[in-house]
């Protein structure tokens, strides 16, 4: 059994609430045991994923988190970034299952966190239980 961390950025509380109703379903179904922390927003969930691997209690890693694109550059910035930084942590060997949805607007996000649609926070858990077990495999 795997110690899971889910580290949501929790700017869209009833998007993010379906992100995790997904992503605790899958882990629950897999057999492992899980812990959520929140941050303020998705540039602070690769910082955060950092700040816990340096604990060594966590096998894996799910990134949670929604940005939907607005009139300013914000968006590319925040998008590009927080990509960046957990793509960064995953090369160094971490397990992350990335879950931040960038979408064009609200009911792209719904779509894609509802759990009877595109479940991407489910798909974000199965893809870090992967990682997990790929890193195993490489390990023996």
């Amino acid at each position: 059994m795997a110690n899971i961390l889910i580290v949501e950025a929790r700017f869209y509380e009833h998007l993010n609430d379906l992100l995790l109703d997904g992503v605790r379903t899958a882990l629950d179904a897999a057999g492992h045991s899980h812990e959520t922390v929140t941050v303020p927003g998705a540039l602070e969930v690769p910082g955060a994923i950092a700040l816990a691997a340096e604990t060594g209690r966590y096998d894996a890693f799910v990134a949670l988190g929604v940005v939907i694109r607005g009139e300013t550059y914000h968006f590319e910035v925040v998008s590009n970034e927080s990509a960046r930084g957990i793509m960064a942590l995953t090369l160094d060997g971490l397990a992350i299952g990335n879950g931040i949805l960038t979408v064009e607007n609200e009911a792209q996000a719904l779509a894609r966190a509802r759990r009877t649609e595109k479940d991407k926070g489910g798909e974000a858990a199965k893809a870090a239980l992967a990682m997990l077990a790929l890193r195993h495999r490489f390990a023996n």
